[in-house]
């Protein structure tokens, strides 16, 4: 039964692969490319449902007994990360088919699609160190194809700054898991856990420690190693920058989770009030970015650094609620954003700009796309009764009952912050009447395709669908993200899944 634990990694390998013998044939690839992300939600989705009710499962290929070996786990929070990597692999398979064009399609657009996928779920699944920098590789190379994919200057120049920045921290990884192992003996993460307490010299776990928060800090964008993203995140098509502003920092995230829940936890008091301070700074720099910004994407790309500050700051917090409310912020997040970048580039089909001052009248225009702008960006901004406003309720709580009011507040000013953004972007975009002179020279939405309209709205509506559903019933998702904190702060729940087979 445990063999399902691969098919979230093998399910978009075998279609790049197939993609790859197909690559003349662009409709073929559009097609099993759907099929593939709707196969892989399947998956998803069964699997939550299989770990939610079997509790944590592993699985070693090639039969190897632990600790050896490359092995799959699954807890509920990596199950958090497949169901919403599958959401958005969905949602952006629906997406591209109305946005891509015929230029990035020939030249591979789709099959390195699926092999980033495959590299952000083989991540997730993991359960040693050496295979997560291997998955990490594989999501970085095809994630750099993805941004230069087109050749422009602009492109070039973000996928320079986005790929030395990721090399870097790859760089530092190997060398931290390269020391780590010459201290414990071992990659297997649950292995790790056990044999950390017994290293001599604790001083030397916490500089390991720290060591791991710089290079994962880096994939998630933490301050001060932030810059590199909006830089990047803004140059390809919208498309790409969508799915890239939902998962890949979200990668550097689980595992800044997985470690400083699991390895990591001898020296709470300091390395954990680091995090908390850290969080505090990525929050602050991260919506002043976006204050300061009059280009569509770029305010996008700058909250998505400010959000990860609350994330972290749940893992910071250390408490049963902080990390329910961390996770259950990932997932709002990851589907929020998402939906933004979506919605920026079904606006610059329609205007051809995401410059703001270029924007405007697209709410007389079309309505229904001012709606669904609505959604995910008050939810960003914390507006109840939306998803953000039950994630950024968790955090806070969690912030006042730790006694952490600086905390508190930095987040409580980042919200109303981030909501000037939102208002920003609303006002600009959809409620000013446009200069005659630059509507003239723009595309219309009513002179697309109705097919090309309808692929690209459907995928900003599904994802608006579940943005409510989370806020209006929020008590499902409540409950799941606190039997995942209960996992994650009793490491010895998966150390016995992992080693001795269950719980």
């Amino acid at each position: 039964m445990n063999s399902v634990l691969v098919l979230p990694v093998v399910v978009p390998f075998l279609s790049g692969i197939i993609m790859l013998f197909l690559w003349r044939y662009r409709l073929a690839q559009r097609v099993i490319n759907l099929i593939a992300s709707t196969v892989s939600l399947s998956i998803a989705i069964y699997l939550t449902w299989y770990i939610k009710t079997s509790g944590i499962q592993s699985l070693y290929v090639g039969a190897w007994q632990s600790p050896f070996g490359i092995i799959f786990t699954a807890d509920l929070l990596t199950v958090t990360m497949i169901l919403v990597s599958g959401i958005i692999g969905f949602a952006t398979a629906l997406y591209s088919l109305g946005t891509m064009d015929e230029h990035r399609e020939h030249f591979g657009y789709y099959p390195l699609l699926q092999i980033m996928i495959m590299g952000i779920n083989g991540s997730f699944m993991t359960g040693d160190l050496f295979n997560m920098f291997v998955w990490f590789e594989v999501l970085l190379i095809s994630s750099f194809a993805l941004v230069a994919l087109g050749g422009t200057r602009k492109q070039l120049e973000g996928a320079i700054k986005y790929v030395v920045l990721n090399l870097l921290s790859s760089s530092l990884f190997v060398v931290g898991v390269g020391i780590l192992y010459g201290l414990v003996g071992g990659l297997n993460m649950a292995d790790i856990a056990q044999r950390v307490p017994l290293v001599e010299n604790q001083g030397m776990v916490t500089v390991m420690a720290m060591f791991f928060l710089v290079s994962f800090g880096i994939k998630a964008a933490i301050f001060p190693m932030f810059f590199w993203l909006p830089a990047s995140y803004h140059t390809p098509p919208a498309a790409i920058s969508a799915i890239f502003a939902g998962m890949l920092t979200k990668v550097g995230v689980y595992a800044l989770f997985r470690v400083f829940t699991l390895i990591f936890i001898q020296d709470i008091p300091f390395t954990h009030s680091v995090i908390i301070f850290l969080a505090m700074l990525t929050m602050l720099s991260g919506v002043l970015g976006a204050a300061s910004q009059m280009e569509f994407r770029r305010i996008l790309s700058f909250h998505i650094i400010s959000q990860i500050g609350y994330m972290i700051l749940g893992l910071g917090l250390m408490t049963p609620l902080g990390i329910a409310g961390g996770v259950f912020y990932i997932f709002h997040h990851i589907i929020v954003k998402t939906n933004l970048f979506f919605v920026s580039g079904i606006v610059n089909e329609i205007k051809g700009s995401y410059l703001l001052k270029k924007l405007g009248g697209v709410l007389k225009l079309y309505p229904i796309l001012g709606l669904l702008f609505l959604v995910p960006a008050l939810s960003l901004g914390g507006v109840p009764p939306l998803s953000g406003f039950w994630a950024k309720f968790a955090v806070a709580k969690a912030a006042v009952q730790s006694q952490e009011y600086w905390a508190l507040g930095v987040s409580l000013l980042v919200g109303l912050l981030t909501l000037f953004s939102m208002i920003k972007i609303w006002n600009e975009v959809f409620w000013k009447e446009q200069k005659a002179e630059l509507a003239g020279e723009q595309r219309l939405l009513r002179e697309m395709p109705k097919l090309k309209v309808f692929m690209m709205m459907s995928p900003i509506a599904l994802l608006a669908i579940i943005t409510l559903i989370i806020g209006l019933y929020p008590q499902p998702f409540v409950e799941f993200t606190n039997e995942a904190a209960t996992q994650l702060l009793n490491p010895s729940m998966y150390i016995n899944a992992v080693l001795r087979g269950g719980q």
